[in-house]
């Protein structure tokens, strides 16, 4: 029980390492969650994600992604340039800030908007690949019998960071009901995404 209890507190804190960091899917996470704008799904989206991909890391799938170079490329030129895309759009709302915390016009087409980007940031970043699947599933192996307990850690440490930062995020709402609070955090966004773009494409 005592070195279950170890493995999935050591997934935990694995896990927890990886995604606490300033990204493109933390702050599309951010964003939404501050805007309260399809929360449930963007933070369902993320964590299942996450779950999967860890899942197949603890399976050993890593070695083949490993093994398939040409595929890393091709989602890290994609990637990139969706990244980049996004992030001249972040950039543009900077010059031309809403100033508004709930998304306008169709609900149903926002919330769209929000999964297909949710999507988009999670699967076309070739560095999840590397982290959850690779890494954490190099560091699982080494665990042996107990790999998926630790593999169990990592996935809840997913859940708990996406649950905080998309249902604490409304909590800054009134932080930033000026259009000039928006436009410092919309340009935070652009700098995080295009940089993130830029990198992905110089690395394919």
């Amino acid at each position: 029980m005592t070195n279950a209890l170890t493995a999935a507190a050591a997934g935990f804190g694995t896990g927890l390492s990886l995604i606490v960091a300033i990204g493109a899917q933390n702050a599309f996470v951010l964003r939404q969650g501050i805007r309260r704008d399809a929360v449930l799904a963007v933070v369902g989206i993320c964590a299942l994600s996450d779950a999967l991909l860890i899942a197949l890391g603890v399976g050993g799938v890593g070695a083949v992604v490993v093994a398939w170079p040409g595929a890393l490329t091709a989602v890290g030129w994609i990637g990139g340039a969706f990244l980049l895309c996004y992030g001249v759009l972040a950039a543009r709302r900077v010059l031309r800030p809403s100033g508004v915390l709930r998304a306008d016009g169709d609900a149903a087409g926002s919330r769209r908007r929000a999964v297909l980007t949710c999507l988009a940031l999670t699967w076309l970043n070739p560095h999840v690949y590397l982290d959850t699947v690779f890494l954490l599933g190099s560091v699982a192996a080494d665990r042996g019998a107990l790999r998926w307990t630790f593999g169990l850690g990592a996935v809840c440490a997913s859940l708990v960071w996406f649950a905080a930062l998309g249902f604490g995020g409304r909590y800054l709402g009134r932080f930033l009901a000026r259009p000039a609070a928006w436009r410092v955090l919309d340009g935070l966004v652009a700098a995080t995404m295009i940089a993130l773009g830029v990198s992905l494409v110089a690395g394919a």
